[in-house]
């Protein structure tokens, strides 16, 4: 198959005695097999918005873009190219399917990119249901199928409810990568996209920019080597699924659920040698569990699609193993890693809280929003995101961080769009304060106490307390 899958759940066996809730961390690594693996077939399909919007230089450039990532493209690759406005029309091939990709087919296609020209509105759910048609073509089984788009407008001639059903029939059929151009567009419509498409949403500043990354999205989808991956399922009778959501790299709600045999399977996209983590949660009546007796609350397995087009176990199946104690909820350390994870959701939430505000124009509610993430991602050592934040930062009157008065549209949809990101670089323990526990702080900079005797930011202006309650939880191991 090409990749080794290993396994990994974590989950804090004893609950507490009134707890209905219970969760897990799954990492699962994929590392290259040993020996030389064939080359995975590959189908790829190139979306390009060619509204009205797109007029002049900015359609340039991403002509620019799309005769570059043709050009990135192996020889044998089946390619299609979708030219999209309210309508989507298949530009290349002019024949029926997608067409394999040699030299000829790579002047052909650019040829046909060349000579678009702008016009129309914007239906990206009418752009991926014709992707998804074109991909029903292929018949090799085992084919990795990806998508690429830009737009840089909002989708504004379909319902939330049409783009919402075409991304229903396209889940597990093919994955899609998403890029917001200039600052006209909306980054939750892209997120929507890639969370249901297990792909990767941008916000590209710089137009010029837009060439090099649809190059390195074409680099990335020839070193996938298992088409589509499924998170199995099988949990005892007295325990029902709650959620799965990816939490590394990147957060998504996955709401896709298949059943094959009695087991659930949820899909998770397309896979090259990487790491992923996800959080699990079930519930039940902590009636039904017996105090002290250990319980496997479901076996884990991983499936994956075979290039003979079968779907079989990858992994070795494990267990989550769970034990109600007598204690009530107060009494049990709370697990670090999932408190962390939630923290880090936390911080999503308020990025994109303080972007909608700032959006619609609600200064003072994206300067509270702003601050709160900040404080969360200082607390959680998360550099790349902190860096984020301060990017849009400035002091205000009142000392405090507020968002800077002259940002532009585009920068506020960048937070957006990156704030479900989640890798940061490693903390070394040696960069981790030490601290006491110990009656809370008045915050020195807005006057308030927090509501936690461990809190470890303000939760009214974002300023962290020193080192106090900074316990040093688990770090990102990417």
């Amino acid at each position: 198959m090409g990749l080794g899958f290993a396994l990994e759940v974590d989950s804090p066996s004893d609950l507490p005695y009134d707890e209905g809730r219970a969760d897990a961390l799954i990492t699962v690594a994929a590392h290259a097999a040993a020996g030389s693996a064939p080359q995975t077939p590959s189908a790829g399909i190139l979306i390009m918005d060619r509204s009205l919007s797109m007029s002049g230089h900015r359609l340039d450039e991403a002509k620019r873009a799309m005769c570059a990532a043709i050009d990135a493209l192996r020889d044998g690759t089946h390619l299609g190219i979708i030219a999209g406005n309210h309508k989507a029309d298949v530009i290349f091939p002019t024949t029926e399917g997608l067409a394999r990709v040699d030299a000829r087919a790579r002047e052909d296609a650019k040829l046909r990119v060349i000579g678009q020209l702008p016009e129309g509105g914007t239906a990206i759910g009418q752009w991926l249901d014709r992707a998804r048609r074109l991909f029903a073509s292929v018949e090799s089984p085992g084919t990795v199928r990806h998508a690429v788009l830009y737009t840089d407008g909002k989708d504004e001639h379909e319902t939330p409810e049409q783009l919402g059903n075409i991304l229903t029939s396209c889940v597990d059929r093919f994955i899609c990568h998403a890029r917001g151009l200039g600052d006209d567009w909306h980054y939750t419509e892209l997120l929507r996209v890639t969370e249901a498409l297990h792909g990767t949403a941008e916000a590209v500043v710089t137009i010029s920019g837009l060439a090099g990354d649809f190059t390195r999205l074409m680099h990335d989808a020839q070193r996938i080597v298992v088409p589509r991956v499924y998170l199995g399922l099988r949990p005892n009778s007295r325990f029902q699924l709650a959620f799965v959501r990816q939490t590394r790299p990147v957060e998504a709600e996955l709401t896709a659920r298949q059943q094959r045999d009695g087991e659930t399977h949820v899909p998770l996209g397309s896979w090259a040698p990487e790491t992923r983590q996800y959080q699990v949660s079930f519930r039940f009546d902590p009636d039904s569990l017996t105090v002290d007796e250990l319980l496997r609350a479901a076996r884990v397995t991983l499936h994956a699609e075979f290039p003979d087009g079968t779907r079989r176990p990858c992994s070795e199946t494990a267990a989550m193993v769970v034990r109600r104690r007598p204690t009530p909820g107060f009494g049990i350390a709370r697990s670090p890693d999932l408190t962390r994870v939630e923290n880090e959701r936390e911080l999503g939430m308020a990025m994109r809280a303080c972007a909608d505000a700032h959006l619609r124009g609600d200064l003072d509610r994206a300067d509270h929003e702003l601050r709160l993430a900040i404080g969360l991602a200082d607390s959680l050592r998360d550099t790349t995101r902190l860096r984020l934040l301060r990017a849009v930062a400035a002091d205000g009157p009142d000392g405090r961080p507020q968002v800077r008065r002259d940002v532009s549209r585009g920068q506020m949809l960048g937070i957006g769009v990156d704030s479900t990101k989640t890798v940061s670089r490693p903390v070394e323990p040696h960069e981790l304060p030490l601290g006491d526990s110990g009656p809370p702080r008045v915050c020195p900079r807005c006057g308030r106490t927090p509501t936690s005797p461990t809190a470890k930011f303000c939760e009214e202006c974002g300023h962290r307390f020193g080192d106090v309650g900074v316990t040093g939880g688990p770090v990102d191991a990417w």
